[in-house]
């Protein structure tokens, strides 16, 4: 069984011609309202890209909706991708988690979020989610949710002997000692800079990686977009190069990357393999618009 512990979040997507300057009034285009959330979408992916029809695979996700339409609808996407909801907590009198995302004609994105109801995730719904997690191979979170409860996950999940996947994402630093206790740590080129305590203009992916694992992670995987992926394993360093594709929106590709590695690890996949179906996997997803709506099931990828 896969875990995921994190956000979960209705996205408010608004194409747009290019992205405002300060104070500017644009004229935008389409408009639509899609799941997401970090910790949603890669429960999602874990769920399409396991291989296995809806359901077969065991993909559970723990995080906390409001009581509004947007909380309704997004469980029941969820719950439509096969994922077990039982440790989704319904929040009496709580906003759901929203995404503002503006899209524009280049594919890229910029993103505000509100957290609401993903504010109010806390150590104890991990610990009421106790022997879920216990059934789990691998737990995999993010920075969606507040640090005090990733931070109990984490320690949680590997007192409990299981595989821990982090994606520090949005970028924020982490308490001492936390990375000693991941097993995978998934950022891309900004979050591994600032992990790193360093700048990242003219950041070189293998040297991020180095300093990464110096502050205890064994394995740190660095997606670099189009310039591909940069893997610093237990067993050596590695570059894989990414697919070329026309981007329409980048909207989950990372998030659809991390299901795609972790359902491949799940599957039983080694290392190499599984990242790269997390790239196929990501290569696609950039082809469509929005976030769950453009992550892909396996069979798609070949």
């Amino acid at each position: 069984m896969i875990v995921v512990i994190g956000s979960i979040n209705m996205d408010l997507v608004l194409r747009v011609p290019r992205m405002p300057l300060p104070g500017e009034t644009l004229t935008g285009g389409a408009f639509r309202t899609i799941p997401g959330g970090k910790g949603a979408n890669q429960a999602v992916a874990c769920a399409r890209l396991s291989g296995k029809v809806a359901g077969a695979q065991q993909v559970a996700m723990v995080g906390c909706v409001g009581d509004d339409a947007f909380g309704a609808t997004l469980r029941a996407a969820l719950v439509g991708d096969g994922i077990i909801d039982s440790h989704i907590t319904t929040l009496p009198g709580v906003a759901s988690g929203i995404a503002s995302i503006l899209v524009d004609d280049n594919g890229q994105n910029s993103i505000v979020i509100a957290g609401g109801a993903n504010d109010l995730l806390s150590p104890a719904h991990i610990d009421a989610a106790k022997e879920l997690i216990e059934q789990a191979d691998i737990v995999v979170l993010q920075l969606e949710t507040p640090m005090a409860t990733v931070v109990h996950a984490i320690k949680l999940a590997r007192s409990l002997g299981k595989t821990v996947v982090l994606n520090p994402a949005p970028a924020a630093g982490l308490p001492a000692g936390v990375l000693e206790l991941v097993d995978y740590l998934i950022p891309n080129e900004i979050e591994a800079a600032m992990l790193a305590g360093v700048s990242p203009e003219g950041a070189d992916a293998k040297a991020l990686a180095a300093a990464l694992q110096k502050l205890g992670s064994d394995n740190v995987i660095i997606t670099l977009g189009s310039k591909g992926v940069h893997a610093a394993l237990y067993g050596g360093d590695y570059t894989f190069p990414a697919e070329v594709v026309q981007a329409v929106d980048t909207t989950a590709a990372g998030d659809t990357f991390i299901g795609g590695f972790v359902a491949g690890l799940a599957s039983g996949m080694d290392e190499a393999e599984a990242i790269g179906q997390g790239q196929r996997a990501a290569a696609w997803s950039v082809t469509k618009p929005g976030a769950q709506t453009s992550i892909p099931h396996l069979h798609e990828l070949f």
